[in-house]
């Protein structure tokens, strides 16, 4: 490649050092084996596929059945999910790579059919979200949620400890904590699902306590040197919103500067869409923290080399381009054409369309 970039240089992520910045962003598919929600052996060769990137952040998985929004999700709270998820870390490090795991609570983002006993969801506040999940094998509308009790929320904490232990038990290099696109912990941040009035609703710093309480318990579980997190201040994603994003994010990373976390992975934009839905100042974020900046959303190889020259970020994260580019590090450095993606076959199925797609030598030999 004949255009300088920082892209393929080593960086040093708390004790772990990546070979490059390019980090493989959490991707929703949908393939875990019921009735356990286990990852199975193909998720082990999928991973194992790209264990080229910098480093590896898996599919978001929840950390109970309550957590759980879609059909087929993995999960990382019993000791089946566990061993499987331990065949896939042993299969990225075999192959030289470093790989987190993401934390999720959906919260309000569910379906009754998912939840135990077909219970409603849990939400902030008992307002039903305009968007639809993935059940049956077709998306369907959320469910209506209800209110948490104050009395369950400590509950919601010790399940995000207890997954962190059970992803260190697993042989994961670190955890990414699931704070992005309107799931519970962004639901409890942000004003348009919170209407609280106790502890965890009202102002910025009671809003924010939710997500701060897990980063804290998270963190000092498995070290704050392994723990990252996923935030996306003006994504609508998943029917969210807050009426001034810009001093609540300042203040959650403030916290979470002072927690030591490794890194903050910041949605830049709407998740998946336009970089500039809304106005926010991304390196006020990059001034408060000390640790990582990941950036994510749409970039490519030019916005990428842009990005990491001018100093905004550290690390680049791709999400889709690796889902039909398991060699995307190699593609990148060759300037080299990528795959297309089949959007048809990203959530649930079997190996068509997850461990199908061609890498560079096997396209040169054909």
């Amino acid at each position: 490649m004949s255009t300088p970039t920082k892209l393929f240089e080593p960086f040093k992520l708390g004790p772990i050092t990546l070979p490059n910045r390019l980090v493989m962003a959490p991707l929703t598919r949908n393939r875990a084996v019921p009735p356990g929600m286990v990852p199975g052996p193909l998720a082990a060769e999928y991973y194992g596929q790209r264990a080229s990137a910098g480093l590896l952040i898996t599919e978001a998985s929840q950390v109970s059945q309550q957590g759980q929004g879609y059909q087929d999700t993995p999960g990382i709270y019993s000791k089946e999910q566990v061993a499987g998820w331990r065949k896939i870390t042993e299969r990225v490090h075999e192959l030289g790579g470093r790989i987190f795991i993401q934390l999720w609570h959906v919260g309000r983002i569910s379906h009754t059919s998912l939840q135990p006993s077909g219970g409603k969801p849990v939400a902030p506040s008992a307002i039903r979200a305009n968007t639809k999940t993935f059940v049956g094998g077709s998306f369907a509308d959320v469910s209506e949620p209800r209110a948490l009790e104050l009395s369950e929320i400590p509950g919601i904490i010790d399940d995000f400890k207890r997954a962190a232990a059970n992803a260190r038990e697993a042989g994961f290099d670190g955890v990414e904590i699931h704070g992005a696109n309107g799931y519970l912990l962004d639901q409890f941040a942000k004003d348009g699902a919170n209407k609280r009035t106790d502890a965890y609703g009202g102002s910025i710093e009671s809003r924010a306590r939710l997500m701060l309480e897990v980063s804290k318990v998270v963190s000092a579980e498995i070290g704050a040197e392994r723990t990252g997190i996923r935030i996306s201040p003006v994504t609508p994603a998943n029917d969210i919103s807050d009426s001034n994003p810009q001093p609540l994010f300042d203040y959650i990373v403030d916290q979470l500067n002072a927690l030591k976390l490794v890194y903050i992975h910041v949605i830049e934009g709407a998740t998946g869409g336009p970089r500039d839905i809304a106005p926010f100042d991304y390196a006020s974020l990059r001034k408060r923290f000390s640790g990582a900046y990941v950036a994510n959303n749409a970039y490519d190889f030019e916005l990428a080399t842009k990005v990491l020259a001018e100093g905004a970020a550290d690390l680049i994260a791709f999400g889709k381009p690796f889902i039909s580019n398991p060699d995307l590090v190699e593609r990148l450095k060759r300037g080299a054409p990528l795959n297309d993606w089949d959007k048809a076959t990203f959530y649930g199925g079997g190996a068509k369309g997850y461990t199908d797609y061609p890498v560079l030598e096997t396209e040169a030999a054909e």
